[in-house]
């Protein structure tokens, strides 16, 4: 049973306004994005969790906190970001960061170098279902790409992110994907045709974007046959490929980490030791943000326990009146709770029986309310600035080098996603029956 009771489950979002107020309000008001550490005020926040609602004893709220910030969703992603952390430390320690970086610049024309990450990173994403594999993957070569030339590495990360969300919401190994259909009774195929030509929109003007941001600036490093060898290059041409392949994200770090460890000693790159220290150096990369990461998955059970969340969902339902209102009423809930959990599959496993509820109410068609729940919950996942998305890209650079919300500006496919679905919801494309064209060009071709 809750902690708080009726109006006082209001409180119980007090640990996420406070660290919203220490992090993000402050570093406005101030104008200093770099100023303020998320650290410190994920750890305030901890503390303002664990010490309101006087009801319970503090054995208890610790108890309550643990189980939060031992979740198996963030023991994963723990675990994903230690593979990343290796994975890159070892990469740029071999030389396999800048030699793929050196050829790609060797290659391709300027212009087409942030475009072409998207779309690999949409590739890469729709193929293992996994925003955190696909960074984990493009993260240390965006950064190797912004290091030799002009472009900003907020901005060459933000195509990466804007890809990763982008096979996120449409895979059919996604967990959201599964968590979407699953919670609402369709069939994965019924909501990838609805999800697809929702967000296409958005996926073709995030592209023109890039290619027009991508001419604002010019460079001339010329690189030479010698900066690179294409051997080095194996491990991150072997993590895009087996990517690609739909293997686990897991087996794909490992692979690339144990290519990249082989051909630095075949490069005489390091030596056992040296190795070791490698190794330890890219574990270490990521302790501020797994550290992060746990905190508030603690501080989401505290709220969840307290009401907090079933607060949000009452509210919302109490004031749905219409179809359309039922769809935008849908994908609020889901943004609310997402901002809540700063996870968007939890924020449909949270939502999900509640949404299916309002959709059969409301006569919205089960693929339809899956679309609108699984895209909305990764729009918002890829512009929240404690997202473990926009942190994973941040820690490549450094929490004191980059700030998230400077990610956030070129985070372009969010942004564009979030007004295609809620032009869909208006206009109520593509209706239930998505590519329903497909099938008529298709008989009449076969007549």
């Amino acid at each position: 049973m809750s902690g708080y009771k009726g109006i006082k489950r209001y409180y119980a979002l007090l640990p996420f306004f406070v660290f919203l107020g220490s992090y993000l309000i402050t570093s406005i008001v101030i104008k200093d994005f770099y100023r303020v550490p998320i650290a410190v005020s994920v750890l305030l926040a901890a503390v303002v969790a664990i010490i309101m609602n006087h009801s319970e004893g503090t054995n208890r709220k610790l108890d309550t906190f643990a189980q939060g910030a031992g979740n198996p969703t963030i023991i994963i992603m723990c675990i994903i970001f230690i593979l990343a952390g290796v994975f890159s430390s070892v990469g740029q320690a071999t030389g396999a960061v800048s030699s793929t970086v050196n050829f790609a610049l060797s290659v391709l024309p300027a212009q087409v170098l942030i475009p072409g990450i998207f779309l690999i990173a949409c590739f890469i994403s729709l193929a293992i279902g996994t925003s955190m594999g696909t960074i984990a993957a493009l993260g240390p070569i965006a950064v190797g790409v912004a290091s030799n030339t002009s472009f900003p590495v907020a901005l060459v990360l933000g195509a990466v992110l804007s890809g990763a969300m982008f096979g996120d919401s449409l895979s059919f190994i996604s967990d959201t994907t599964i968590a979407a259909t699953r919670t609402q009774g369709c069939e994965m195929q019924d909501k990838f045709k609805m999800n697809f030509l929702i967000v296409l929109p958005a996926a073709i003007f995030t592209f023109a974007a890039f290619y027009y941001v991508s001419g604002l600036y010019s460079f001339s490093h010329t690189i030479q046959h010698n900066q690179y060898q294409l051997y080095k290059a194996i491990p991150y041409l072997a993590v895009i490929i087996i990517s690609l392949c739909g293997i686990n994200v897991f087996i794909t770090l490992i692979t690339g980490t144990i290519l990249s460890i082989i051909i630095g000693f075949i490069g005489h790159s390091f030596d056992v030791w040296q190795l070791l220290d490698v190794i330890q150096k890219g574990i270490n990369s990521m302790m501020d943000l797994i550290l992060i990461s746990a905190i508030l998955g603690g501080i989401v059970e505290v709220i969840k326990f307290n009401g907090g969340i079933s607060q949000i969902l009452g509210i919302l339902r109490a004031n749905i009146k219409t179809r359309r209102g039922a769809e935008l009423g849908i994908g609020l809930l889901v943004s609310l709770v997402d901002i809540c959990t700063a996870n968007n599959t939890v924020a449909i496993i949270v939502t999900g029986p509640l949404a299916k509820d309002i959709a059969k109410k409301y006569g919205v068609s089960p693929k339809r309310s899956a679309s609108l729940i699984d895209i909305f919950s990764c729009v918002m996942q890829g512009i929240i600035p404690y997202g473990a998305q926009i942190l994973l890209c941040v820690s490549f650079v450094g929490m004191n080098v980059l700030s998230p919300l400077s990610i956030m500006k070129y985070s372009y496919f969010p942004y564009l996603a979030g007004v295609s679905v809620i032009l869909a919801v208006v206009f109520r494309w593509p209706g239930d029956e998505p590519w329903k064209w497909t099938g008529k060009i298709i008989n009449l071709g076969n007549k």
